[in-house]
């Protein structure tokens, strides 16, 4: 008889060990926004990737509507404090820079930043944060900006799902972009001292 429950008792020990647990099977889902990466080199060696997930339109009022102007009213998620936008769904958008880069003049050092915005109905305040692995924008904290910019959006054709992308590759520079619904937001990068 103690056989037999000694039995038992490896046997269910076995099974805690051979099955993935819950959390695990929650995590092989399919997400309805996608993650997608981005990459663009500058110069000889100065590479940018940006790493977001991809929300869909699906017929929804995007920008003062899904995504509202200015920072986002507090929730529960933010205790009450308004945040901004985390340019993406899910995790954090993340920028990298693997060497120093000008953005839009300004200088920020090579390091990975969280990407966050505030829409405006004429122009956006771009943040590149030191914290860039926070879930979403709700712990987002001004202290940790590393760099501010203010940016002008322009009209774009409709496009479904959320895009990072590089345009005027000029060898040292670039324009990169965020493009969603009827809006394309762009913001230049380029080599220092070039």
């Amino acid at each position: 008889m103690k056989r037999i429950n000694h039995l038992s008792y490896l046997l269910l020990l076995s099974l805690f060990l051979v099955l993935p647990p819950a959390a695990s099977a929650q995590q092989d889902k399919v997400r309805l926004s996608l993650m997608a990466s981005v990459m663009q080199r500058l110069g000889v060696n100065t590479d940018i990737t940006i790493v977001y997930s991809r929300p869909g339109v699906k017929g929804r009022k995007i920008w003062g509507g899904l995504v509202p102007y200015g920072m986002a009213p507090g929730n529960k998620e933010s205790k009450g404090k308004p945040f901004p936008w985390r340019a993406g769904a899910n995790e954090n958008t993340t920028i990298q820079f693997s060497k120093d880069v000008l953005v839009e003049g300004h200088r920020l050092p090579a390091g990975k930043y969280g990407l966050f915005m505030m829409p405006g109905k004429k122009e956006w305040i771009i943040i590149f944060s030191k914290n860039s692995t926070a879930w979403g924008s709700f712990s987002y904290n001004q202290a940790e900006d590393a760099l501010r910019i203010t940016v002008t959006p322009v009209e774009a054709p409709h496009m479904e799902w959320l895009m990072y992308g590089f345009d005027h590759l000029a060898g040292t520079s670039a324009i990169a972009y965020l493009w969603w619904d009827n809006l394309k937001v762009p913001f230049k990068i380029s080599l220092p001292n070039q």
